[in-house]
């Protein structure tokens, strides 16, 4: 008897040892998997605002390439502007518009100021807000492409790179990558699951066979 009941902890301690070590593995399996998951969410949540958002909705993305806008725009801010009509602008507003008039050449200001003509025509007075001074010449409406929506920093340097032919190919490729990161990670989880129910009904067995 007394042999028997000093034997026991021993083979308790020995299993809660046992155990512990696959629960504190599992943490760390499931800490990367919720890191990689929440990683995989703000690319995509990225990607939707870059490049969906402004494709279905007709929107423009731009770089903001010098400082005229800091501190709320710096340069490399990625900057998505929707046309709106002119009559809707106000003081205050962010709005990109044309240099001159049919040209791609643009620049992103505040308005300051609007003038009426007699004849209803309106012009706008921007300037940046980092700047002291307004923008030399006026805007017309038909110069202006559009109104800030939303902007995403640093992403515009991003933008920048990839241009043209190389933005044709990299963004697709981008976009299934993800969508098959996505599927593997789908996958492994369902596998690992099916995997688990066999082990914990085992484990389950053995407890219900001990004395």
């Amino acid at each position: 008897m007394t042999v028997h009941s000093a034997q026991r902890p021993a083979r308790v301690h020995a299993r809660v040892r046992r155990s512990a070590e696959p629960a504190e593995l599992s943490a760390w399996h499931y800490l990367g998997r919720g890191l990689s998951a929440g990683l995989l969410l703000l690319v995509i949540a990225l990607a939707a605002l870059v490049i969906v958002v402004p494709q279905l909705t007709g929107a423009i993305p731009l770089t903001v390439l010098t400082s005229s806008m800091e501190p709320g725009l710096p340069p490399g801010t990625l900057i998505v502007v929707r046309p709106v009509p002119s009559d809707s602008l106000a003081i205050g507003d962010v709005v990109t518009y044309q240099i001159r008039s049919g040209e791609p050449a643009v620049v992103t200001h505040r308005i300051v100021g609007i003038s009426v003509a007699a004849d209803g025509v309106r012009t706008f007075t921007l300037r940046g807000d980092n700047n002291s001074v307004p923008d030399v010449d006026p805007v017309v409406a038909a110069q202006v492409r559009g109104r800030l929506w939303y902007s995403v920093p640093l992403i515009g340097l991003v933008n920048t790179v990839l241009t043209g032919p190389v933005k044709a190919w990299v963004v697709p490729l981008a976009a299934l990558g993800l969508f098959g990161y996505a599927g593997v990670m789908v996958v492994g989880g369902l596998i690992e699951a099916r995997a688990r129910r066999p082990a914990r009904t085992a484990g389950s067995d053995r407890d219900a066979q001990r004395p």
